[in-house]
Parts: C-alpha cells; structure tokens; sequence
C-alpha cells in the first residue's frame, strides 16, 4: 500500500475539501489512463459535459461536496474517492458508434478489470487483506456503479442482496457507498435526467435499508437457505430450508504461483484432488494447446466422484465467473455444497513462486491472465473465502 500513497495525498480532505488535480493529473500511473480518458467522447444527449475525463472532474467535485462523503471513515472515504477517479475509465476500451450515438457497454465490468490489474500490479495493492479489501471495494463500486437507477425501476431485492452480500469478502464494500457513487455519477454530467436518475439511486438505499443490506450484507438463518436465494431458487429469504447437501467440493481460484498446491497440502490433504495441470502432463497437452480434453477428462473424473457422494478438491485458477458457474452447477446437480476458496499473493512474490515453479508460466500470460480475473463474488456457491497467501 506504500505505492498509493502519494496518490492518496491528492484527494479532499478536511478542513477545505478541495481535491488537488494538478498533482494527479502529474502522477506516472495515472496520466497514461487520464490522456486515454480525455481522448474519450461521450454521447452529447447524455453527456453534454464532453470527454470521459472532463465527466470524472465532475463527478470527483460532486462527491467532494456530499456531506454523506465528509462524515465517512478516512479509509472508506479513500476508497470511495478511488472509485470515482476510474469510474470510467472501461469506457476508454468499449466505447463505439452504434446507430449514430456513442455507446459503451458493459464499460463498469470491464473499468472494474482495468482498475484491479493497475491497483494489484502497479500499486501494491495485493497480497495482504488490508490492500485485497481496498481494492475489491475500489472495484466492486465500480463494478456496480450504474445499477442502482435500475434497481429501483425494477424493485430488484435479489440483485441488490447479492451485490450487498460481497461485503462479506471486501470488509468495506457496502450498498451506502454504492448509492453515493451512483448519485456523484448521475450529477456530474449535463443531461436532462440527471437528477431524476440521482434521485432513484437514493431510493434505492432506502430499498437497501428496508431490505436489511444497506451497510452491509443481509442476514440468513443459514448458508443453504443463503444460497437458495442468492441463486434465484427461493423468493421468500426468511424461509428457513432443509439442507439436503451430502458434503462439500472444494473448487479453487487464483493466479498461477499463488500456492493453491500448498493451500492443499495444509487444509484438504486428506480428500482427492483433480489437478487440471496433472491430466494435461497424463494426456501430453500443452497448457497453450486446446483444453478440451483435458476439461472433459476432469470432469469425468469429477462425476465419479460426485457419483459416490465423495468430496473432492478441483484444483485449477477458474478466474472468470462464466467457468467457475458452470462447473458450481454440476457439483451442485449432483447435491454437493460448494465452497469457493480464491487465493492471491502480492505481485512481486507472484513472480518469485512462478520463477522456481517446474512448470513455469511465462510473465506475459500471468499479465494476461491479471488483466481478464474476476474474483469470485460471494453469491456464486454456499461458501465463499477470499485468502491472501
């Protein structure tokens, strides 16, 4: 967390509040990102202001200026701060000409993966809890930050539980933090709409608070029951279910040379273990070749298993959400309970395990593979830990 610092002395702070743009428009890090965003246009009907980077101004000086903003904790004020700073910045990459207006889809999802590979890589922001809570609540505003409108349109409690429900893993991410990101949003821009949509982003943190998940997650009178409702199978979260799971499949998530080996050997060494890496060596594939074969070899191997209601660990780095969802659905059709465990070391420490590992990945991949995770959100399987290791 050193690295951050000098960006941090940048941002308001009492007594004046001001926020000192001069000294991160000059910071290395940024400027790259920043160039990128003035370079960036906007759909004039939605953003009369002009170029990503003149809206982010804007909604930095909105949020400087809530009192909600002023009375938060340093910290969470820090990482609300962060959150508006990159906001945006997903749209420097998706951003396209469709029918005649500039649009940028799917622009918070993807501004989430650039800030976690900047914050983990390049600011240190990795390999311990404190710096693993302050980015994923970085990323996890960001994430999230145009919903809120739309929650309230749609009244959608499911949704807005399960995004609450990541306060579990990064201890500072909440739906009150949220709703004050959306609402800076929504005000720094010239629109016609903007404080309408500013106004249903408020709404929503009384829905949150009505609902039990404004500071933070909701509670469950169990994990199956939590899961139950979190995955669309139950509508009444009160209810209490009987769980009918038979055991529990361990699946894990990470980089390579996080120590997913050494996790095993220290917390399941006594249950299988089905190792994507081992039945690439037994079927003499390359990790760059096709990966079909190995992935159906495994999950043969994983059906047996699940066959005699035996637990198992699937030992692989499953960084992307649409993976990790298919294969939670079939260790769950088979009744299993799942337990997700994502680990992570810093990046530094990343290389040196990778470096002496026999097989090694080369840097580029680990880079690419940075750029493209998402870690695993805790509505994806029963049990969800996040571990810095």
């Amino acid at each position: 967390m050193e690295k951050i610092k000098e960006i941090l002395s940048h941002f308001p702070e009492e007594p004046f509040w001001s926020i000192d743009w001069n000294g991160l428009e000059c910071c290395e890090l940024l400027l790259p990102w920043i160039m990128e965003m003035r370079l960036t246009s906007q759909d004039p009907d939605w953003h009369g202001e002009g170029d990503v980077w003149m809206h982010t101004r804007m909604v930095c000086e909105e949020l400087a200026h809530m009192e909600e903003f002023r009375k938060l904790p340093a910290l969470q004020r820090q990482e609300l701060f962060f959150a508006a700073l990159l906001h945006d910045i997903g749209k420097t990459r998706c951003t396209r000409q469709e029918a005649g207006r500039l649009v940028a889809p799917h622009h918070a999802a993807i501004g989430a993966r650039i800030a976690r590979s900047l914050l983990w890589e390049k600011l240190g922001c990795s390999g311990t809890r404190s710096a693993q809570d302050f980015r994923e609540t970085v990323c996890g505003l960001i994430r999230y930050h145009t919903v809120p409108p739309y929650l309230w349109e749609r009244e959608d409690r499911r949704r807005l539980v399960r995004i609450a429900a990541n306060g579990e893993l990064a201890k500072s991410f909440n739906i009150y933090l949220l709703c004050l990101l959306s609402q800076a949003d929504l005000l720094g821009r010239i629109a016609l709409d903007r404080r309408k949509l500013a106004e249903q982003a408020w709404f929503v943190s009384l829905l949150a608070a009505e609902t039990g998940c404004l500071y933070g997650p909701r509670n469950f009178c169990s994990l199956y029951t939590q899961r139950a409702y979190l995955a669309g199978k139950l509508n009444w979260p009160d209810t209490e279910l009987y769980d009918h799971t038979w055991g529990e499949v361990v699946l894990l998530s990470g980089l390579p040379g996080t120590g997913k080996d050494t996790w095993i050997q220290k917390n399941c060494s006594d249950i299988p273990v089905i190792s994507l890496d081992d039945f690439r060596i037994r079927l003499g594939i390359s990790a760059k070749g096709s990966q079909a074969s190995v992935s159906a070899a495994a999950q043969e191997q994983a059906r047996e298993y699940l066959r005699k209601k035996q637990s198992f660990v699937w030992n692989a780095t499953n960084l992307t959400p649409v993976l990790r969802e298919r294969l939670v659905g079939i260790f769950e059709g088979y009744g299993a309970a799942v337990r997700i465990i994502f680990l992570e070391t810093g990046w530094e420490e990343e290389m040196h395990r990778n470096s002496n590992r026999q097989r090694k990945v080369p840097e580029s991949v680990i880079k690419k593979m940075l750029n493209q995770i998402v870690p695993v959100e805790r509505f994806e399987a029963q049990k969800v830990e996040w571990y810095c290791v």
